[in-house]
């Protein structure tokens, strides 16, 4: 299979789809690898690097996307890149299609196969594709909780871990997942008084028996989320429903009762946002402030530390790309069930359930939809 690796034009986005190491893999299973120049120089990924490993260095996106029978990418794709995608081209990266109904219309529009990072699931009812990255935007909550904090950023002036005689913050996490875990641990290390809130009571108990007295469970109600955020200096909101929109926990309403200099740190921004104050953010301009509470929304937060989170993202997402690869889309599809979650658009159709009841758009089961091109390709 030839399969293009572009780079990524989202702002301040320095990730790429793939390292070097990871085209290495691919050419070394016969297929071709095409990357476009100073795709990953930011990250410390040379052109000489690529060649190195097997690709084929390329002078621009349009060639890429004219010329791929796979797209591997790491964000949603801006419109100008829909625009390129043509039918029966795949497209493999993170889309976030719920709140983004302009992508959704393009990419149905293009005719082209989308599998989603984010919807692949693994047993268990995990998130392999998800899981780097939700470690990575985990523990940078609690960085940029902890920056934005300081009365020079609009915080209160707290330190996240108080000094001896001082109390520390309180950091309240607003789901148990990967994330809200990943926030909590880096909340604890750095001293703060932490609180996570899950209605799994299962979690709660997982969560309890690790970390003992050091980290309060509480299950997850409208009041224990309003009485625990009245206090919170730092909220960070980490919920997930997979490929759907996030639910609002907080709204605008209790955001004005809230502690002046309190800090909300919405990780579920690329679902749409947990709070209903919350609109998405860059890294070049993070932060905004709202009746006195100030709000980090970054779409991205992982692309902040693209080096380290390019690493981690290939290392999950290869496995699959070679199954893609080396099967074909509709054997690997038929396969795989977890890789056929993934599936949330295919030549014009909606197959990812959360996403079309977001959008109202009919939803086609993945194996229908791909049975249906079948048909009209024998026809």
């Amino acid at each position: 299979m030839l399969i293009g690796v572009p780079k990524e034009i989202k702002n301040h986005e320095y990730r790429i789809g793939l390292t070097p190491a990871g085209v290495k893999e691919l050419v070394s299973h016969g297929h071709k690898v095409l990357v476009e120049h100073d795709g990953g120089l930011a990250i410390g990924f040379d052109n000489e690097q690529y060649l190195g490993a097997g690709a084929e260095i390329v002078a621009s996106a349009e060639e890429i996307f004219k010329r791929a029978d796979m797209i591997i990418k790491v964000k949603e794709p801006q419109p100008a890149e829909c625009r390129q995608l043509r039918p029966g081209q795949l497209l493999f990266t993170y889309l976030h299609l719920a709140p983004d109904p302009e992508q959704t219309r393009l990419l149905l529009e293009s005719g082209a196969t989308a599998i989603a990072y984010e919807t692949v699931t693994s047993d268990g009812a995990g998130l392999p594709l998800l899981a780097p990255m939700s470690e990575v935007a985990g523990r940078m909550a609690i960085q940029a909780g902890a920056h934005n904090l300081e009365k020079a950023q609009g915080g209160n002036g707290m330190l996240l871990g108080g000094v001896p005689g001082v109390e520390p913050a309180k950091v309240l996490v607003i789901g148990g997942g990967v994330v809200g875990i990943n926030a909590a641990r880096m909340a604890m290390g750095l001293g703060a008084d932490v609180t996570i809130l899950d209605k799994s009571l299962d979690r709660l108990k997982e969560l309890d028996m690790h970390f003992g007295g050091r980290l309060k469970t509480i299950y997850s109600t409208a009041d224990a989320i309003e009485r625990h955020a009245l206090e919170a200096d730092v909220v960070v909101g980490a919920v997930l429903i997979p490929g759907a929109a996030a639910p609002k926990l907080i709204s605008r309403e209790l955001v004005s009762r809230m502690k002046k200099g309190a800090v909300m740190v919405d990780v579920a921004i690329d679902q749409g946002g947990c709070f209903e104050t919350s609109r998405a953010t860059t890294h070049q301009d993070p932060t905004y402030v709202v009746d006195g509470v100030v709000h980090y929304c970054v779409a991205n937060m992982p692309g902040g530390v693209a080096r380290t989170s390019t690493m981690a993202l290939t290392n999950a997402t290869l496995p699959y790309a070679l199954k893609l690869a080396n099967l074909g889309v509709e054997a690997a599809l038929d396969r795989d069930p977890h890789l056929r979650n993934g599936l949330n658009v295919h030549a014009g159709m909606i197959t990812c359930e959360a996403v079309a009841e977001a959008l109202d758009y009919d939803y086609v089961e993945p194996m229908t939809a791909l049975g249906r091109t079948a048909l009209q390709q024998s026809a």
